[in-house]
């Protein structure tokens, strides 16, 4: 098994390396990658990233949105958790098998005086509550398998950045199930680091059986081209999102209450917008939805988009930048 060590903690980088494996190295081989990324949450590839984020909590704490590949839930990632992506042959899987990649992880968790189990179709549980969970993404005779591990993660992030606002959203997209969730370093009787934990998985996962891989500078330049044109896009990360329905209620001091309704289509791209609220205003507010018809629900369109009008005519003690936070929140 080739190994990998990224020293990115960048997830659009991770998440480009990971595809590269899958895609461009070479397939008699079998891949072992572990990897971190700093504050970001990274959301499954057919979730609807709206549903699934406090895009307010999100910005105000710098924590990146980014998607994956694979399935499954939305998880969040801090130099807490450490991940691994293992890539292999699919063999005769007809289906998405998570149990069987995470045995591995329970062996070491087990060596290391903890009672873990498998639960489930992809968590790795330790006394009932749940430290990893799983994913894949089989393609042409491929697997893709990446887990989370929770080490000594920030607990108190994960509950703030998945705690969406209660918006009324109508998708098709894959809701995420919350589970109750430990770290893992907490629970050990020795001391032990995330550093100590990285090189207990590299020495016990495989029995050593790993050959080191350095990416060369054609691999990098890829990679980030891959990073660059895909993973780090709004395009990708927001506007893959399927087709979703979507009513906010807010009130504004000195202004009132604003209810708001869009149909948002693939791509990001509203469809259809109406502005509703016990606010004063002048202007038609169909003007309003005029601008915005068309445009992808994305904060520099819609500044672009609302340029040549003025919020505050139209709902009287609203600015143009208060009027977009309410639409991206």
């Amino acid at each position: 098994m080739i190994y990998l060590e990224s020293q990115s903690y960048d997830p659009y980088y991770n998440l480009a390396l990971e595809q590269y494996v899958f895609d461009r190295m070479p397939r008699e081989n079998s891949y072992l990658i572990l990897w971190q990324n700093d504050n970001s949450i990274i959301v499954g590839k057919h979730q609807n990233t709206v549903e699934e984020i406090n895009v307010a909590f999100a910005r105000e704490h710098g924590i990146r949105i980014a998607r994956r590949l694979s399935g499954g839930g939305a998880v969040y990632h801090d130099l807490g958790n450490l991940n691994y992506t293992i890539i292999t042959d699919a063999s005769d899987m007809e289906r998405i098998n998570l149990q069987a990649f995470c045995i591995p992880l329970v062996k070491v968790l087990r060596q290391i005086g903890l009672n873990a189990e498998i639960t489930g179709r992809n968590d790795v549980t330790i006394e009932g509550v749940k430290c990893s969970g799983s994913s894949q993404y089989i393609k042409q005779g491929r697997v893709m398998h990446h887990g989370c591990i929770l080490f000594d993660t920030d607990l108190s992030m994960v509950a703030g950045a998945l705690n969406v606002p209660k918006d009324k959203i109508e998708s098709k997209g894959l809701k995420s199930v919350r589970s109750r969730v430990t770290n893992i370093r907490p629970l050990l009787t020795g001391k032990m680091d995330i550093a100590q934990f990285r090189e207990l998985l590299k020495q016990h996962m495989f029995n050593d059986e790993l050959e080191p891989y350095e990416l060369s500078s054609a691999d990098e330049i890829e990679i980030n081209r891959l990073r660059d044109e895909q993973y780090s896009t709004w395009d990708w990360n927001f506007g893959f999102s399927p087709q979703y329905k979507i009513r906010k209620s807010r009130r504004v001091e000195n202004c009132g209450r604003i209810e708001i309704s869009m149909n948002v289509a693939r791509g990001g791209v509203i469809t259809a917008f109406s502005c509703h609220g016990d606010f004063f205003g002048n202007g038609d507010i169909e003007d309003i939805a005029r601008a915005l018809i068309g445009e992808k629900l994305e904060e520099t369109t819609l500044a672009d988009a609302l340029d040549r009008l003025s919020i505050d005519h139209y709902i009287n003690g609203l600015s143009k930048g208060e009027f977009i936070r309410i639409l991206m929140q």
